[in-house]
């Protein structure tokens, strides 16, 4: 699989809570020429976001019983780009989120590479 140039040396918070789920997405990134920060639960995500040198979050919305909203939040305000991994498409967001980018679950490697690379070339630059 052909790794887009613009992943390699980029730090990604990536949460999610399924092992299995993070470890292949993980795994993907980390080949891709990532550095990869990976967060399993909320208050972890919330630590890593808070990080200035995280420069794209690719966040599972259900995190057990919680949602990653709140580190969706702290990475708009500080203008990190962000896209959504769920199961639950679009449809499934609140309504403060309906414009940021969705990687539906279950999603293909090459999906997700395609996916950051599109946001962290700047298809949310209204976020910025």
């Amino acid at each position: 699989m052909h790794s887009p140039p613009s992943l390699s040396g980029r730090r990604i918070l990536l949460v999610e809570d399924e092992s299995l789920v993070a470890a292949l997405a993980e795994d993907l990134l980390l080949d891709a020429g990532c550095e990869v920060v990976l967060a399993m639960r909320l208050d972890e995500a919330l630590a890593l976001a808070a990080d200035d040198e995280v420069e794209l979050g690719i966040l599972d919305v259900n995190l057990g019983t919680e949602r990653s909203y709140p580190v969706a939040d702290l990475l708009r305000a500080r203008g990190t780009p962000f896209i959504f991994a769920t199961g639950y498409g679009r449809e499934g967001l609140n309504g403060g989120y309906q414009d940021v980018p969705v990687l539906q679950k279950p999603y293909r490697g090459a999906d997700l590479l395609r996916s950051a690379d599109d946001a962290l070339r700047g298809s949310m630059s209204s976020h910025r």
